[in-house]
């Protein structure tokens, strides 16, 4: 699990848009560009080269 107030300061490297945690799948997903950044051991890795990307881009 996240912490709400980590969520609250973190955005997306790659926009800067806000991201949301998916719990079911340990991802935070940024709401504008809508890449997928992986959360391993509640720990979020935010790097760009580690996000998956939509398909639909």
């Amino acid at each position: 699990m996240i912490d709400t107030k980590l969520l609250d300061i973190l955005a997306c490297p790659a926009c800067k848009g806000d991201v949301e945690y998916d719990a079911k799948n340990e991802k935070l997903i940024c709401t504008d560009c809508r890449r997928k950044y992986p959360v391993i051991d509640g720990i979020p890795v935010m790097l760009i080269e580690e996000a998956e990307t939509s398909e639909i881009e």
